[in-house]
């Protein structure tokens, strides 16, 4: 792939205002900040959005906020003040896309409801992110990641077979739903940019339901199978081989040889050829049947070697496989770094800090990096002297907690 032009990115000119709190609504924000977006994000006078305060946080400096909220522009504003719902409608008429996360009817209550929205301007996608979605017996609960990890059967895949599902130590599902988000927002934008006359819409997006749409085969299989899928630990129980293996010191690497050339491959590499060939392992349905033997033939093979020369073996034979990276091996890993895979995110309290690349990359395009996610109200004096609020009116403002 070549990149041989600065560009803006493709959501370029689409301007965003994003009054979500904590990750999954304001992920989905960034994403589309990453491809040219213009975000405004939005918080309350106090700056008492949770993820402040979620670790990492370094002298008081939130850092988890800095690359979460990147490339986004930053204002104050208590909507639930007459003053600021009155700035507020104001504000919206020159944006394309509001992202909210607030629960069923919070809107509503403050005087924000889409009709009025939609008085205000026509065109706006509004994208509702919450846990359950805008109807059903859940709407009105809280959620946290966690919570739609366990809910949509995605924890109950994971953890030893036999004992208690394990959630991984990340919010998953609130990413997970940020995707969906952004992809959300590009989806509207795309069908309105087809025709100036059609009329912006609500998206009711659940975090529970966007995790629940990865987990594909999980209803059809249960219903033509009478099959519940759990944990199994390290190994699949729809591929062979497929586990976590450990070398004679004591390395471990994760490994799939799940396709029959590559597992006869495999079966060369361990200098055991007879192996493609056995009845009870020649295809992916019997390697899964017989995956106990199986696993206990190539746990033995890497625990007769060190993994250097596992590694040179597996290599050879052209075997998908990797160690599990820690965020330090990343760092130093060659393909990440040829990749330019970390960004350094321009920050005005530690010069620049690192951060994930943009994804996708897309032929002929450079994007910028983007800086880190702003301060309180740190775009206060540019967004709203664009609706021609006065320095001295913002500060009266100010002082009121309106902003």
């Amino acid at each position: 792939m070549t990149t041989t032009q600065n560009s803006k990115g493709a959501l370029q000119g689409v301007r965003i205002l994003d009054m979500a709190t904590v990750l999954a609504a304001p992920v989905g924000a960034t994403l589309c900040a990453d491809h040219g977006a213009e975000v405004v994000k939005l918080e309350l006078p106090d700056g008492s959005d949770a993820l402040r305060g979620l670790q990492p946080v370094k002298d008081g400096s939130p850092l988890w906020w800095k690359v979460a909220n990147r490339g986004k522009k930053g204002i104050t504003l208590d909507v639930r003040k007459p003053e600021g719902r009155e700035i507020f409608l104001e504000l919206i008429a020159g944006f394309d896309v509001l992202i909210e996360n607030f629960r069923t009817g919070t809107l509503d209550k403050w005087g924000l409801d889409i009709e009025t929205l939609h008085a205000q301007n026509p065109r706006l996608i509004v994208v509702r992110l919450t846990g359950f979605g805008q109807t059903g017996p859940y709407s009105q609960r809280p959620g946290y990641a966690r919570i739609f990890e366990a809910m949509s059967g995605f924890t109950n895949l994971t953890g030893e077979k036999g004992s208690t599902p394990l959630h991984s130590n990340y919010p998953i599902g609130d990413y997970v739903a940020g995707l969906f988000c952004a992809f959300s927002v590009a989806m509207e934008v795309a069908r309105l940019r087809g025709d100036p006359r059609l009329a912006g819409t609500e998206v009711d997006l659940s975090a529970t339901e966007a995790l629940f749409r990865l987990l594909d085969p999980l209803a059809v299989e249960y219903e033509q199978l009478d099959y519940v899928r759990g944990p199994e630990g390290n190994c699949a129980s729809y591929t062979a081989p497929s586990n976590m293996y450990r070398t004679r010191d004591g390395r471990s690497l994760s490994l799939v040889a799940s396709s029959n050339p590559i597992f006869a491959r495999l079966c060369e590499a361990m200098s055991q050829p007879h192996l493609a060939s056995d009845s009870r392992f020649s295809t992916n349905p019997a390697r899964v049947k017989h995956l106990a033997i199986l696993d206990k033939i190539i746990a033995d093979w890497f625990g007769e070697h060190d993994m250097v020369d596992v590694v040179q073996a597996l290599e050879a034979a052209q075997i998908p496989f990797s160690k599990t990276n820690s965020i330090v091996d990343i760092l130093q890993d060659p393909h990440f770094q040829a990749r330019g895979a970390v960004l350094r995110l321009p920050d005005p309290d530690y010069g620049s800090v690192p951060g994930p690349c943009i994804v996708p990359r897309v032929a002929g395009q450079v994007l910028e990096a983007p800086a880190t996610g702003p301060e309180p109200g740190q775009h206060n004096a540019e967004v709203y002297g664009r609706l021609g609020i006065a320095p001295q009116r913002l500060e009266q403002l100010r002082s009121l907690g309106v902003v």
